[in-house]
C-alpha cells in the first residue's frame, strides 16, 4: 500500500492551484454564467496566442491539433495567420469576437511548468482575462486556466513580459478547468444547454479580480 504524497511545507509551488478558494468559487460561477448565456448554434471562437518563433516551429500544427483535442468539440480555433492573414493586426476588433484565449509561452526548459509570454501575448491576455476563459498551454499538463497559475511581470519596463507558473500538482479534473470547458462548449443544434459546474447557478456578483492569476503583480 502506497502512502499519499503530501506537499512539502517549504515548497510554495507544490500546490494544486495558486488561486484562493474564494477566487476559484467566483471563477467557476462566472464560467457558469457564460455557459448559461450561450445561444444555440452560436459559434465559439478561441484564439491561440503564440510568438512568431512558435508559429514557425515544426511542431506548430501538432500543438494546434492537441489544443483542438483538449477543447470541447465544435470550438473554432483561430491564430494569427488564420485571423489576420495579410490584413493589419487589429486585436481590439478581433477580441470582441472571441469567446476564449489559449496562450502558448516559451517554456523555461523542456517539460517546465514555467512559461514566459512576450509583450504582445501579455497584452492579449490582459484584454480578455477579466471577461473570458483564458488558458495556458503546457506540454505535460495540458490546458491550465490562468486563474490557477502564479504570475509575475518581467522586464523590460517599456515592453513587459509575463511569467506564468502552472501548479506542481495540477489536476486535469479540477473544477476550474471543467468550468472553463463548459463555458467554451457550443450549444448543439438540438438546443441542449451546457452543463452547469459544481457551484450551481451563475453568480452575478463576480468581479474582474476573480479572473486574475495569483502573483505579486495582480495587474498583468
Amino acid at each position: 500500500m502506497h502512502a499519499t504524497q503530501k506537499p512539502r511545507n517549504d515548497d510554495h509551488l507544490d500546490v494544486e492551484t495558486f488561486a484562493h478558494p474564494e477566487q476559484q468559487r467566483r471563477y467557476i460561477a462566472a464560467m457558469n454564467r457564460i455557459a448559461a448565456q450561450r445561444c444555440s448554434e452560436t459559434p465559439v471562437r478561441v484564439y491561440v496566442s503564440a510568438a512568431p518563433k512558435t508559429v514557425n516551429d515544426s511542431n506548430w500544427e501538432r500543438w494546434l491539433k492537441r489544443t483542438t483535442e483538449d477543447l470541447p468539440d465544435g470550438v473554432e480555433l483561430l491564430h494569427y495567420r488564420s485571423a489576420f492573414g495579410e490584413s493589419p493586426y487589429d486585436w481590439d476588433t478581433l477580441a470582441d469576437q472571441l469567446d476564449g484565449l489559449v496562450v502558448i509561452g516559451r517554456p523555461k526548459r523542456l517539460g517546465s511548468r514555467v512559461h514566459v509570454l512576450g509583450p504582445v501575448a501579455r497584452l492579449e491576455l490582459r484584454s480578455l482575462v477579466a471577461k473570458k476563459p483564458v488558458l495556458l498551454f503546457t506540454h505535460n499538463l495540458g490546458l491550465v486556466p490562468v486563474v490557477d497559475c502564479m504570475s509575475q511581470v518581467m522586464s523590460p519596463a517599456d515592453a513587459p513580459r509575463l511569467k506564468l507558473i502552472a501548479p506542481k500538482r495540477w489536476d486535469r479534473d479540477s473544477r476550474t478547468l471543467q468550468a472553463a470547458m463548459n463555458a467554451l462548449r457550443p450549444v448543439g443544434n438540438d438546443g441542449q444547454e451546457p452543463r452547469l459546474g459544481l457551484e450551481g447557478q451563475p453568480d452575478s456578483t463576480v468581479t474582474p479580480r476573480a479572473f486574475q492569476p495569483r502573483g505579486e503583480q495582480v495587474h498583468v
